[in-house]
């Protein structure tokens, strides 16, 4: 198991992290995968003392996120970092006319990474962004999103975190069932959807 006892674990993002959170009160994480993982860890391993902690702002991008760095993680003296970001970054292309270029995108991302080195921190994982095909319309969103993704695998190697792949993940199980069971838009997820990422979010710390 990667999470230890007096461990303060910080999930950041956008409005897939934040999930309705209340902002008045730095206990509450909202009602997604952060307070999923959260209570199924602590009804797990009550004997860990673990404090969950949510940062997730709706509608960040990658830019927002490094604007609000200092104030809402290093300030924070995490030591596992949980980092979802990217889709608002491809989404206000299509809706806004906004575009977030790879290079920007890279150049965000691994300034919240380098950022790291001289904390607390231990354990970093970075999720994917993800996007389901419905409506039909998210289809066109590949060819913005995908290398997108590339850059956060790549950093995940370069920087030696753990990798989420939520993309894959969401994707296949929308063979299973179809994608809006998953995610009504595409992006926000259902109930199912949020549980899926908990899940796999504990699988990768190796809390399952």
């Amino acid at each position: 198991m990667l999470i230890e006892d007096q461990d303060l674990v910080l999930f950041q993002g956008d409005s897939v992290t934040d999930a309705g959170r209340d902002r008045e009160n730095d206990t509450n994480l909202g009602f997604g995968y952060s307070m999923m993982a959260a209570a199924w860890f602590a009804a797990s391993y009550p004997k860990q003392r673990v404090r969950f902690v949510n940062r997730g702002v709706s509608g960040d991008r990658s830019k927002d996120l490094k604007t609000r760095w200092e104030e809402d993680c290093l300030k924070l003296q995490p030591t596992i970092v949980s980092i979802l970001i990217g889709i608002n970054d491809c989404w206000r292309r299509f809706d806004q006319n906004e575009l977030t270029t790879v290079e920007e995108f890279e150049e965000n991302y691994r300034f919240l990474l380098s950022s790291l080195k001289e904390t607390p921190v231990r354990k970093v994982i970075l999720c994917e962004p993800f996007v389901l095909p419905f409506p039909e319309e998210r289809r066109r969103w590949r060819e913005d999103l995908d290398p997108k993704i590339a850059v956060v695998r790549d950093l995940a190697r370069e920087f030696q975190t753990l990798l989420l792949p939520l993309d894959g993940i969401f994707n296949r199980v929308a063979a299973q069932r179809s994608p809006e069971f998953w995610a009504p838009d595409g992006v926000h997820p259902s109930p199912a959807g949020h549980a899926l990422i908990a899940k796999e979010w504990l699988k990768a710390m190796q809390c399952i």
